[in-house]
């Protein structure tokens, strides 16, 4: 059985067993069919992250629009074959890769993913998984079709802090929680504008309409590439998609937050084109099973809730400035960073108790969130953020207060689907239309 047949088999199969144990070959060698060829797209920025990230196995292909943000990455593996169109890269090579990271701006993860997927090809995604909820819905679909396995890269729901927070509540910490605040510093790009009229000639290193991918044509301007995409609605989710996948995560998790049926929107002045400066949102969440109805209320803008109780009139608040969350409970606060680290009951006394005698650790330690995708990829336990799990159910309810700051109005849902049921929003903000010969 050579290695390719055999990561398709061991993904559906179990067959994990027949690779040649490390063992068989000495201390630090590895057999060849233990080792992923894997195919990176999108390698500068958080991309180049990426690529270091899975840097243990063959890093086979690179692919990116901009020589100039993939230089690093470029250098550092200069075997690696190099392409600017993931699609050809894809075609060319498909039969040699074995997995794939997409790292792009959020336009095109939908493409890219779908693309791979449709391949077969195990995947790894930047969060959010997508930016519209029709495209979060189509990688969902494909990953259960394909079977092999995917991650997004949330890389907190693999942190000991998400573990260490769930692990707190559930030991009582702070009694039945019923409210939660994030805030964050973020949007740290340019939000609130218009669309620029000043004509530019694209930079040399830079193929602009390849970086549009599926999205409509439109000329290049500065305002767009690099990094400052993130604020525009056509290539971004603004400052609540690019943190929440990471603030939200470990009450979406510990409290099975699921759809909300309420999402209301605060915000400075609305621009058509992209994200407004700042914006406060309220989720209200239904009772689910044994947990009461929770309230929680979203700050970006470097807006901040009130000082809670517990936080002492010499310290500065909010804390740490990058941002963090509050979870309310009848007993008590905990106050922790996006990820769960930081972590302190705002009573000193209790706060005292759980450092020094903390919760049984009930939840397992990840190896990290490049780690649980590469043992999957090898017959390994499913990864912890699925496009088919966690990872799309939880991107779905983040962009639903995208949705609702961009009309402006409170949201109806169904929190059995996710459904808008008081509003007939735009189609093109939900659902994708893919430019000529960029349909996955």
């Amino acid at each position: 059985m050579n290695r390719r047949s055999f990561l398709g088999s061991a993904a559906l199969a179990g067959a994990a067993a027949t690779i040649l144990p490390r063992r068989a070959l000495g201390m630090g060698r590895r057999a060849p069919s233990d080792t992923l060829n894997i195919a990176c797209i999108g390698v500068g920025g958080m991309g180049e992250q990426d690529v270091r990230g899975v840097r243990g196995e063959n890093i086979y292909a690179l692919c990116d629009v901009d020589d100039r943000q993939a230089a690093n990455s470029f250098r550092r593996f200069p075997e690696a074959k190099r392409y600017k169109d993931f699609r050809e890269m894809l075609e060319k090579e498909g039969a040699n890769i074995d997995a794939v990271t997409v790292s792009t701006p959020d336009h095109t993860h939908a493409v890219a993913s779908l693309m791979a997927l449709g391949m077969g090809k195990p995947v790894f995604c930047q969060k959010p998984l997508a930016r519209l909820m029709g495209e979060v819905r189509a990688m969902r679909d494909a990953a259960r079709r394909a079977g092999v396995p995917t991650q997004m890269g949330n890389q907190g729901h693999a942190g000991d802090g998400t573990r260490r927070l769930r692990e707190w509540y559930e030991a009582g910490a702070i009694g039945t929680v019923r409210e939660i605040h994030y805030w964050t510093n973020r949007p740290i790009w340019p939000q609130a504008i218009q669309r620029p009229l000043e004509m530019y000639h694209v930079p040399a290193h830079l193929d602009w309409d390849l970086w549009l991918g599926p999205v409509p044509h439109r000329p290049y301007h500065p305002a767009y590439a690099p990094f400052r995409w993130r604020g525009w609605w056509d290539f971004g989710t603004g400052a609540l998609g690019d943190i929440a996948c990471h603030s939200m995560d470990a009450a979406f998790w510990a409290l099975d937050l699921g759809f909300p049926e309420t999402v209301t929107p605060e915000s400075s002045p609305l621009f058509e084109e992209t994200a407004p400066a700042s914006s406060r949102v309220v989720y209200d969440f239904p009772a689910r099973g044994r947990r009461p109805a929770v309230r929680v209320v979203w700050r970006d803008g470097s807006f901040s809730p009130p000082r809670p109780g517990g936080i002492q009139e010499d310290e500065l608040w909010p804390l740490g400035g990058v941002g963090g969350q509050l979870w309310m409970g009848d007993d008590g606060v905990l106050l922790a960073d996006p990820y769960g680290n930081d972590l302190r009951h705002l009573d000193k006394e209790r706060d005292r108790e759980f450092q020094e005698n903390p919760p049984p650790e009930r939840f397992p330690r990840s190896p990290g969130v490049y780690e649980e995708w590469i043992e999957a990829c090898k017959g390994g336990p499913p990864p912890n953020s699925t496009f088919d799990g966690h990872a799309g159910a939880l991107t779905e309810m983040v962009l639903l207060g995208c949705l609702a700051v961009r009309a402006g109005r409170t949201l109806q849902v169904n929190p059995a689907s996710g459904r808008v049921t008081n509003l007939e929003l735009p189609k093109e903000w939900t659902e994708p239309t893919f430019r000529e010969g960029w349909s996955p």
